[in-house]
């Protein structure tokens, strides 16, 4: 496995990280155990105290934090700039909540004379996450923030094409104040991965990646009796009924299916519109997606940017050969992308019938699959048949009877008059293939803890 930085707009090799030797492993397990004997009797002040510093410098050199997301994976400057600013939002988020939520809970039991019960959460010790290239400080936030408010130490072994990015958050969290081992950047190779789960001073384990890697992971935690959540894949629904705003859905699932270049697991991926407004919408959007600008990710003017790797490109090339061989029609959309870089020409899948095996894959790039719902219960059958349960949305003027929609709906996430959407203050997850756990909030506060039950009995009780 090359840890290595390649520019997948100019193709360029910008700098190459040697994987990590086992005994570095080791020794970094090591450091990361004694950490957590001095970090979990740490308070929560002093741990928010840590946290908002670096909250505080991600946004003051929002910039130069950016400026690695374009180089190592394509992502347009000022989505790069967004990711920044999430991140330091989620930091603060469990600066102000994470004593709160794991403060004691007293537990009202049958006789109160025999005594009390009290639960308390405490931390494991050295977990380890696994994260993707698509957002490289993002997903380090989503699991460093709440596991080390919680009083655990963490190990990350980030996605290969992401090195920099990886050791800048190492570094800002250093910078921040934090004590060396709480926090460490491994670049660790896949039979390393195995060999962590397997010392005893390892607790769980949390991956953000594909299906493949996520089955391959839970067979080596599951091996070695420790915890872990799974965030993989998704196959959003995008569910467009006959009262929605036609011009505000267009503009949001534009943005559902291109932003990231397309490559997220939450994106909006299958857009299923009810038939009396199926054509009024396929040519409505093909207006918005024919105005994408693709290029240089640096540049203000792109609107569109290039898969992450020319490798990434080219699968999801394959894919889309793949599905018109089954009998999808395929339409290609826009203006002409750059022969430079990892681009993929914004494409139309229509026809794809339940006997396309096509229809039920994930397509990490600007593909947008069309289906056309008889009503609204068509709608709710076809968004379900599917192996994920990420997300989702539901356009519609009413609201209240989009909400009850929703409920039918078999994902983790559902959200009315806009697609799924991440933000520090709500739960990330999903079920089926999409994985299990959850990220964010109290619940990911939670992932990681031991509620350790005290109970206090009167010696006097009767037996």
């Amino acid at each position: 496995m090359a840890y290595a930085t390649i520019n997948p707009y100019t193709g360029e090799e910008l700098k190459v990280f040697p994987d990590a030797t086992d005994a570095e492993v080791v020794e970094a397990i090591g450091k990361a155990h004694k950490a957590f004997l001095s970090w979990k009797e740490t308070s929560f002040a002093e741990r928010g105290k840590i946290l908002q510093k670096a909250a505080d410098i991600l946004r003051h050199d929002a910039d130069e934090y950016a400026k690695f997301l374009t180089l190592e994976m394509g992502k347009l400057f000022i989505e790069a700039k967004a990711e920044v600013e999430l991140s330091a939002n989620i930091l603060e988020y469990y600066v102000q909540y994470a004593e709160n939520i794991l403060k004691p809970k007293k537990i009202p039991v049958k006789d109160p004379v025999e005594g009390e019960a009290v639960l308390f959460h405490e931390p494991l010790g050295v977990l380890l996450a696994i994260e993707p290239w698509n957002f490289p400080y993002y997903q380090i936030a989503r699991i460093l923030a709440p596991q080390l408010s919680a009083g655990n130490t963490l190990l990350l072994k980030h996605a290969s094409n992401v090195p920099q990015s990886a050791a800048a958050f190492e570094k800002l969290m250093k910078k921040a104040g934090l004590p060396a081992g709480v926090f460490h950047n491994l670049y660790a190779t896949r039979p390393q991965i195995e060999m962590i789960l397997n010392d005893n001073h390892v607790h769980g384990v949390a991956l953000t990646g594909s299906e493949s890697a996520g089955a391959e992971i839970a067979v080596y935690a599951a091996k070695a009796l420790k915890k872990s959540t799974l965030e993989l894949g998704g196959a959003d629904a995008f569910i467009v009924l006959a009262d929605a705003d036609l011009e505000k859905t267009i503009k949001w699932a534009v943005f559902g299916r291109h932003w990231n270049g397309g490559q997220v697991c939450c994106s909006s991926k299958r857009f299923i519109i009810v038939d009396e407004i199926y054509d009024k919408f396929i040519a409505y959007y093909r207006k918005g997606v024919e105005a994408l600008i693709a290029g240089d990710p640096f540049d203000p003017k792109t609107t569109l940017a290039p898969l992450s790797s020319q490798a990434a490109a080219n699968e999801v090339k394959r894919k889309i050969s793949e599905a018109v061989k089954h009998g999808a029609k395929s339409e290609e959309v826009g203006l002409t992308v750059p022969n430079q870089g990892a681009f993929i020409q914004p494409t139309f899948l229509t026809n794809i019938e339940e006997n396309n095996p096509a229809r039920y894959w994930e397509f990490f790039g600007p593909v947008s699959l069309l289906f056309r719902a008889k009503d609204t219960d068509d709608a709710i059958r076809i968004a379900n048949d599917s192996p994920f349960g990420l997300g989702g949305s539901i356009f519609t003027s009413d609201t209240e009877y989009g909400a009850k929609i929703a409920k039918k709906i078999s994902t983790g996430m559902v959200f009315i008059n806009h697609p799924t959407k991440v933000e520090a203050d709500l739960p990330f997850g999903g079920i089926k293939r999409s994985g299990y756990g959850r990220e964010l909030i109290d619940l990911g506060l939670k992932e990681f803890v031991n509620h350790k039950l005290i109970a206090v009995v009167d010696i006097n009780a009767r037996f």
